[in-house]
């Protein structure tokens, strides 16, 4: 059983949110009364305002992400729970552009609910409100899935770059179609050996034998449909890479972008190993690795494990994803 450090239950994201802002007060402000997190610094070019959200636990996704060049706000619902349209109708309504504003959803029930619930009220104040979903999840890719791929890793990817182009002064209908086609291109694949710790009760959300791994877990502890054993890290990524290439079968000239994403309770160390064997397998491949991140970007509390994204991109998107921003997690 794992004790999680905090107040009370029921208190711990309210607590951390609090704190956040407080330790980035220069960046973002944190509206309790509504739950919402909002960017001081927002380009002054912008039209269209940009916001995200979904249950806390994957941080430093969502509010970590808040700042100039990323999003203008995000929704944080209580752990592994979706944000109220509320939350999002609120949020919205405070950083909407001229242009009006754009939702980044990941593609779960609740989030799709919510967030629809809170366009419709948009609509109802006047202000134009516009979505990209993003369904990057290759382990939830079946017709079995009524739902559809699960929004994972890309999440990141895909606010970094719309952030770039709303720093242009894109409207609402452009960046809809270039944030769905961004996604398009996005696939994401993750792998646990041991499930994070519920923070009512302290139990693993699921059990494992300790040398075998589950392949295709998802970011809230959704079992795959498989476990193998847990050989070496090598083998393992290039698996990895292999379906996640399959799945996007880049051209020979299309540039990658890469993200190796540590899920919560892995070391650094792992992680910039696990970045060496997929770099290994990229350059057997042909495949040109355009750029990269390593860290914890998107994580699932406390879980043991580490998920693979590949974005194929264009010119266009590399100077978008290049551009500047300035977030808690995102600096430069």
């Amino acid at each position: 059983m794992t004790r999680y450090f905090e107040s009370g239950t029921g208190e711990l994201v309210p607590d951390a949110l609090a704190g956040f802002a407080r330790a980035h007060a220069d960046l973002v402000e944190y509206t309790p009364a509504d739950g919402y997190v909002t960017a001081r610094n927002p380009a002054p070019a912008r039209t269209v305002g940009l916001l995200s959200g979904g249950g806390s636990g994957h941080e430093p996704l969502h509010v970590g992400y808040v700042g100039a060049g990323m999003l203008d706000a995000a929704c944080p619902g209580r752990i592994f729970a979706s944000p109220h349209n509320r939350q999002i109708f609120r949020a919205s309504r405070a950083v909407a552009g001229p242009n009006g504003v754009l939702h980044i959803v990941k593609n779960y029930t609740g989030d799709r609910i919510n967030f629809g619930i809170a366009a419709e009220r948009l609509a109802d104040a006047g202000i134009a409100c516009g979505r990209v979903l993003v369904d990057d999840d290759l382990a939830s890719d079946s017709e079995d899935i009524a739902a559809g791929r699960r929004g994972t890793g890309a999440t990141v990817l895909v606010e970094k770059v719309l952030g770039g182009a709303a720093d242009t002064g894109m409207g609402l209908d452009a960046l809809v179609e270039l944030g769905t086609a961004v996604a398009g291109r996005c696939r994401t694949l993750a792998v646990a050996s041991a499930a994070h710790h519920a923070p009512v009760t302290g139990e693993q959300a699921f059990a494992l034998p300790h040398d075998e791994l589950e392949y295709g877990v998802g970011i809230h502890g959704e079992r795959a449909d498989r476990t193998r054993s847990q050989k070496q890290v090598g083998v393992l990524v290039e698996d990895m890479a292999d379906a996640l290439l399959g799945a996007l079968r880049p051209a020979p000239d299309d540039p990658l972008v890469a993200l190796v994403n540590g899920l919560g309770s892995v070391t650094s160390l792992e992680l910039y190993g696990v970045f060496g064997e997929l770099g290994r397998v990229l350059d057997v491949r042909g495949v040109r690795l355009a750029r990269y991140l390593v860290g914890n970007y998107v994580t699932a509390l406390d879980m043991r494990g580490f998920s693979l994204t590949l974005m194929v991109a264009d010119r266009t998107v590399l100077d978008f994803y290049d551009a500047p921003a300035r977030t808690p997690a995102w600096r430069g």
